[in-house]
């Protein structure tokens, strides 16, 4: 629904006679830097990482290890038109801001859900023939004085007025024609709102940071992160710097190196750290055939935050060849380390190390692994680089490496606690097979519009007990592991941390934990009833504490999971998606969630699986399908699982769906594949279909 409908528009008007404006003018918190910035305040949820920390710590202290089990139901929001639901929700002055489905924006009463306004950027109808690389999902908004940032997931960046919803600019960050796409959350300070972009894996892609003027939309500066062309000349010293570290003509893969998550801004320092990404492609011996680290990869880098220039940097990953980027987050406190005081950044990236680092001079304090991981043995201090393992790089063109393009942890957030001075990690233990034995790599070419990373294409299921996931309590001064709590499956949400000694996290199996945060102790499980990807907030109205988070499965894994994620049974649109808040006041029941379900391959006795055409769809369905789809065509949830689909079996139906007539649905067209092509994807998928296949 448009934000000027006038329902929602009343709606507004009543809240603003209320009391519960979210800027100055009003008597309101006005939301600037000194505001994000401040530790001490519980009230409002302001940024992503609450403040720009990104500790995710909660001052409050109502709710306690020792009356958690109290918890009840407030109020929830069903949201029908949702399917992955990862978002961070922002909260002013009692009003709570998120996104859910394709980047619709919803403002509700932080006290009772009701509902503000609403505002669609029409993605859909925006992104064309590009919808066939997104995903309906997105990490968070951000808040400026007034006014809610959204970055599209087509690769837009939208001011809205926090009051009414009203569109106020609307900038396009990336090229329309190339595969970009957003699915971070975007980051404001010093009136300059950032945002980075993803989409490595999808063609020749070189990564970027862009700042924007926050009232204008104007861009004030850009950052790459990997070098272009030298023909070309190179835009700062930065990138000459870094084009000595590619070898071979890199700039016609791209490079990579987005920046799709970890951005944290330093106002003590006034230093802007990003993470930046893995290689593109993920093969190193294509992009860069003579070697070299190919800076600014899976690196944290630490930028002028007025005009983008170069300060810092600290690889974690030389050379990277195993999608193992470090856009995870980046978390700021001030540690006591061997008698001294360490201004410290904490990074924990997928490639299994925890890392502390000087965020004053980028110089590496610590390193040590978190994880089980076979492609180094460990970081050596004196050059801060790590050991690798031989044979690791897939020399031999084929290595099962742990871990695997998942990483030891992936987007879902940590928090940090200054009390009990631990880091609460959502850690993931799964393996990769890495093999290029296949791939050409001196005829390779970047894909268009599909997905392809230079190495041979996921083509199987993956198992149910492929891999395992838990909630570790980090502490990173010692570099050792506190406490660990097992989790199921292989697939869980961020964490939050609060002052009354708690850590909150939500798993695949739908339930809602607490934990005590010193020792680990399990003080509260409450049953949502679908599978919880996105972490939980916490927020004041009235005086009274809330706990509150978004429950709809998603992320990359429920979309490419296979088995391993399908067990669930967080079937595609089988179970209602909501927000839902919580206090110790809270009496409100939940409705009777849906049943898990499993999808079962449908029996089609008239089509006849031609194998050879089923073996040359293979191919097209793992650049093409897989990525919503499912590895092996097992769905793990994010879409309808193809083997249980009736029209796959109809050749005009099928014709009809991948032409575009589920547009409006989110099924993108498919203009570019023959007949022929059509015909071997459609074996292939029923071939995927026979009995044996059942999960």
């Amino acid at each position: 629904m448009k934000s000027g409908n006038s329902l929602y528009a009343g709606l507004a008007a009543l809240a603003l006679g209320c009391g519960q404006v979210a800027y100055a003018d009003s008597g309101g918190t006005a939301v600037d830097g000194a505001a994000i910035a401040d530790e001490s305040q519980g009230a409002n949820w302001l940024s992503y990482g609450r403040t720009y920390s990104e500790k995710r710590f909660s001052p409050l202290a109502q709710i306690t290890d020792a009356n958690v089990s109290r918890l009840g139901v407030d109020w929830y929001l069903d949201l029908p038109d949702a399917r992955m639901l990862v978002n961070t929700p922002l909260v002013v002055d009692g009003v709570l801001y998120f996104e859910a489905g394709y980047n619709v924006v919803h403002a509700v009463d932080a006290a009772t859900g009701a509902v503000l306004w609403q505002y669609d950027p029409q993605v859909i109808e925006t992104a064309g023939e590009r919808l066939r690389i997104m995903w309906d999902q997105s990490r968070g908004l951000a808040f400026w004085k007034g006014k809610v940032y959204s970055a599209t997931i087509d690769g837009r960046l939208i001011a809205l007025d926090a009051a009414t919803g009203k569109e106020l600019w609307n900038v396009m960050t990336v090229d329309p024609e190339q595969p970009f796409f957003i699915t971070g959350a975007p980051r404001v300070f010093k009136g300059k709102v950032v945002i980075g972009n993803g989409g490595t894996e999808l063609g020749p892609i070189r990564g970027y940071l862009t700042a924007y003027d926050a009232e204008t939309g104007e861009q004030a500066w850009r950052f790459f992160t990997v070098p272009g062309n030298p023909a070309d000349g190179f835009e700062d010293e930065a990138q000459a710097m870094a084009a000595k570290t590619w070898t071979g003509e890199w700039w016609k893969y791209g490079g990579g190196g987005t920046v799709w998550h970890g951005i944290t801004y330093d106002p003590e320092l006034d230093l802007l750290y990003i993470g930046t990404g893995n290689g593109a492609p993920w093969n190193q011996r294509i992009r860069s055939p003579g070697g070299g680290d190919n800076l600014f990869l899976c690196s944290v880098v630490a930028l002028d935050p007025d005009t983008g220039e170069y300060r810092w940097h600290y690889q974690t990953v030389p050379g990277e060849t195993w999608d193992y980027n470090s856009n995870m987050d980046i978390v700021l406190a001030d540690l006591e380390i061997e008698g001294r005081t360490v201004k410290a950044l904490m990074h924990a990236p997928k490639n299994g190390f925890f890392y502390v680092i000087d965020r004053e001079t980028g110089k590496l304090v610590s390193a040590e692994p978190f994880g089980h991981i076979t492609w180094a043995t460990h970081v050596d201090m004196e050059t801060g680089r790590p050991v690798e393992v031989e044979g690791s790089r897939y020399e031999d063109h084929r290595e099962e490496v742990w871990p695997g393009p998942v990483g030891v942890h992936s987007w879902h957030p940590m928090s940090y606690n200054p009390g009990t001075g631990l880091v609460y990690i959502p850690s993931i233990d799964l393996s990769g097979d890495y093999i290029d034995e296949g791939i050409d790599v001196e005829k390779w070419e970047s894909p268009h519009w599909a997905f392809d990373a230079g190495v041979e294409p996921f083509k199987n299921d993956i198992a149910t007990d492929a891999g395992t996931s838990s909630l570790k309590a980090w502490d990173p001064v010692k570099q050792e592991l506190v406490w660990e709590r097992a989790n199921p499956g292989a697939w869980n949400s961020g964490t939050l941390t609060t002052a009354g000694n708690l850590v909150f996290q939500g798993q695949a199996d739908g339930l809602l934990k607490a934990y005590k945060a010193d020792t680990g102790e399990e003080v509260l499980s409450f049953e949502i009833g679908a599978g919880i990807s996105a972490p939980t907030i916490s927020y004041t109205v009235d005086g009274r504490q809330h706990i509150a988070l978004l429950v709809g499965w998603g992320g990359s894994m429920a979309a490419v999971g296979g088995s391993l994620n399908a067990q669930h049974g967080w079937a595609y649109k089988a179970q209602m998606r909501r927000l839902i808040s919580f206090s110790l006041h809270g009496t409100a029941s939940l409705p009777e969630a849906a049943p898990p379900v499993i999808p079962r391959p449908i029996t089609a006795p008239h089509f006849k699986v031609d194998q050879a055409l089923a073996t040359k769809g293979e191919l097209t369905y793992a650049k093409v399908c897989m990525f919503c789809h499912g590895t092996g065509v097992v769905s793990g949830g994010f879409a309808p699982d193809l083997r249980a689909s009736a029209v796959v079996p109809s050749s005009i139906s099928f014709a009809e769906v991948m032409r575009g007539s589920r547009k409006a649905m989110g099924m993108p067209s498919f203009s570019d594949l023959s007949g022929e092509e059509l015909k071997e994807l459609q074996h292939y998928v029923r071939g995927e279909a026979a009995p044996k296949d059942v999960p």
